[in-house]
């Protein structure tokens, strides 16, 4: 399949990143229409996703089809030279689709049935809804397969449907017949002789409906696999069918960051451009290692490839209790932090930002204040330092030592009830791990704990509740070749099933981390921490015995704990069983990576500022308000103001410099004019 520039970029033209969002023109006068590629053109835009939520308006009537409207949008962008990532609007299906076939409407699990009026109402189960949205992918491929302004298809949009009603039963059995062949097989997984939940008919297997009590975690872990295998036939089916008539264009659907529904490694797998909406809160001072974290996933499911950021807010949202915008900078900041993390696209939600309907507070590239309000100018400015990069860092790649590793069906198994505290979240004990490596400016790349790991240097498991046997053998030939491995409390204490480990954990993975007994996990409540010595840990403590050998790297001081490892390694394995406080976490790690041969982009940076290689270029970004003078090695020139540097750059707040490397300035020839 060819890049994502090769197959967008107009003949003739160097290498760049797409620039624009989602245009929504439907929502307005037709004559509105002209002055937003005016517009677009004064921004620097390329690209626009059009028909994202217009299924209503190309079939108003069941068979019906109304393309004149697209036609004129998809004639006007490319007579200005805009590409168009065309969506099929299948997340929303129209109101006649839901009264003539209610079957199509999602139940939640206490029965209730989600009806039209919002978005995302329908069942990923329903052979209606999967016929009918069959038929609209179709006649919309073969209409503009060879139409000039498609570049790119768009599948549905944030996949994010669950559905526990009859027909997810009907599927659902259907699912587990695939996977265990007999009941007896799975009342076996599923340990259904606990509470007497033992299946003798496969009719009386249904979704994790609502209980008087807790659910069985290993029905609802499966539930969730289910569900995230649905709503992927739901991408292919649609997928193949643009696939059948523009075998030459790549196909993506929008991830949600960091979100628990879908398996992304498996998705990412069957895209060809991987792409994300990213969303972080303005007022959230850890933003900036969060966008990293999202930048290191996404360019880690597109197998370290470029990327493409689909949606983000040019200012404020919609949907937080108090939606604050971005102060002035910020959007840029964010905007090029993306591409240093390996982002070929920057796009929004949206275009022009609605008068109407539930999103009229969210922020658009081009607000209600028009051309002349900040965020425009802000857009515009976006617009021009992507137009000067883009030629020199399309297409680089961004290069990392260390892989943190994250399992979607590890994350299900671990976000249940009934376990020794609900404090445990998968996600934030992942976010301060990549936060403590970015903090120490370390390059991260993330993998799945089935992947080749001999790459990295180090290899990092912060919480990997559920390891199937495979993913343990794989950790132990790594350590083995040679690498470095450090592993969070809670690792590899359920196989595959979510059955507890004999002993509490796997017991190679006790051997390889010089683990004898884990005799006891001791969580701590809100407030509460352990004293390791030299540092504080939060949230989790464990009473584990070392075996011979083992090294006490950090010792419990006090408590039932006292004189216990909280930080235990094993020649090139660690065991952290607790959550260092952040500045600690951050040290041991870094130690760690200085130890195992992985080293910072740069040293000496100040607080707040990031750095980032993509390719050759060094990207520096200043996530903080007041000015800082960087320290640089050797002499740079910024390919943003085109002004040389040469052993500092000094960042204003928001600041950001891509720097190439200029060698030392020739020497004159004997009589030759300098």
């Amino acid at each position: 399949m060819p890049s994502l520039d090769d197959v967008t970029r107009p003949p003739g033209r160097p290498p760049r990143i797409l620039y624009g969002g989602d245009w929504n023109p439907e929502q307005w006068p037709e004559e509105t229409w002209t002055e937003d590629v005016r517009l677009m053109r004064r921004a620097g835009v390329d690209s626009v996703t059009l028909g994202v939520f217009s299924w209503s308006r190309i079939e108003p009537a069941p068979g019906a089809r109304e393309f004149g409207w697209l036609d004129r949008l998809m004639d006007l962008t490319h007579a200005h030279g805009i590409g168009v990532v065309l969506a099929t609007p299948t997340s929303s299906p129209p109101p006649w689709l839901g009264r003539l076939h209610p079957e199509t409407l999602p139940r939640d699990e206490d029965g209730r049935t989600e009806w039209w009026g919002s978005r995302q109402h329908f069942s990923h189960s329903s052979e209606a809804y999967r016929r009918y949205a069959a038929a609209i992918t179709e006649d919309l491929a073969a209409r503009y397969a060879d139409h000039p302004a498609l570049t790119m298809w768009h599948i549905n949009n944030e996949y994010c449907t669950h559905d526990w009603g009859d027909e997810a039963a009907r599927t659902f059995r259907r699912w587990l017949r695939h996977r265990y062949g007999t009941l007896d097989a799975l009342n076996t997984a599923w340990g259904t002789d606990f509470w007497s939940q033992r299946y003798g008919d496969w009719a009386e297997v249904l979704p994790p409906r609502r209980a008087h009590y807790l659910k069985n975690p290993a029905h609802v872990l499966d539930f969730r696999r289910y569900t995230s295998d649905q709503l992927l036939e739901c991408f292919r089916a649609e997928r193949d069918i643009v696939r059948r008539h523009t075998p030459h264009l790549p196909v993506t659907t929008n991830f949600m960051p960091f979100w628990s529904g879908q398996d992304g490694w498996a998705w990412a797998a069957e895209e060809d451009v991987v792409s994300v909406d990213v969303y972080p809160d303005p007022r959230d001072p850890a933003a900036g290692a969060y966008n990293a974290m999202i930048g290191d996933l996404t360019r880690s499911q597109a197998g370290g490839g470029p990327w493409m950021v689909m949606e983000q807010a040019a200012g404020a949202v919609n949907w937080r209790g108090v939606n604050h915008p971005k102060p002035y900078g910020l959007n840029r900041l964010w905007a090029l932090q993306a591409v240093a993390h390996g982002a070929d696209a920057v796009c929004y939600f949206q275009w022009r930002q609605s008068r109407q309907g539930a999103e009229k507070f969210h922020s658009g590239m081009l607000g209600h204040t028009g051309e002349r309000g900040r965020v425009f100018q802000e857009t515009v400015r976006v617009g021009q330092d992507l137009a000067r990069i883009g030629p020199r860092v399309a297409g680089g790649r961004v290069t990392a030592d260390i892989a943190v590793l994250h399992d979607w069906n590890s994350w299900w198994a671990g976000d249940q009830d009934g376990k020794p505290s609900r404090r445990i979240d998968h996600a934030e004990i992942v976010r301060a791990w990549h936060r403590a490596l970015w903090d120490a400016h370390l390059p991260v790349s993330f993998a799945h704990p089935h992947h080749d790991l001999g790459a990295h240097r180090l290899v990092l498991a912060p919480h990997l509740h559920l390891l199937d046997d495979r993913a343990v053998t794989n950790l132990l030939g790594y350590v083995h070749g040679g690498g470095t491995l450090v592993c969070g409390f809670l690792t590899g204490i359920a196989d595959h099933d979510d059955r507890i480990r004999p002993g509490g954990m796997d017991a190679r993975l006790r051997d390889l981390l010089g683990i004898d007994l884990l005799q006891e996990w001791w969580p701590l409540d809100v407030g509460e921490h352990v004293d390791c010595g030299t540092f504080r840990g939060t949230l989790w403590s464990e009473e584990l015995t070392p075996a011979p050998g083992a090294e006490t790297v950090a010792a419990y001081r006090g408590g039932e704990l006292d004189g216990l490892p909280a930080v235990l390694r094993n020649g090139r394995a660690w065991y952290v069983s607790t959550l260092p406080e952040p500045a600690a976490l951050s040290r041991l790690l870094a130690g760690v990576a200085r130890e195992a041969g992985a080293r910072p982009v740069l040293d000496g940076l100040p607080p707040g500022v990031e750095a980032v290689r993509r390719g050759d270029l060094l990207f520096l970004l200043h996530h903080g308000r007041d000015q800082v003078t960087v320290p640089l090695p050797g002499c740079h020139r910024d390919l943003l103001t085109g002004a040389d540097t040469d052993g500092t750059l000094t960042l204003d707040r928001y600041g950001v410099a891509v720097l190439e490397e200029r060698g030392p300035e020739p020497v004159p020839a004997a009589g030759e004019r300098p």
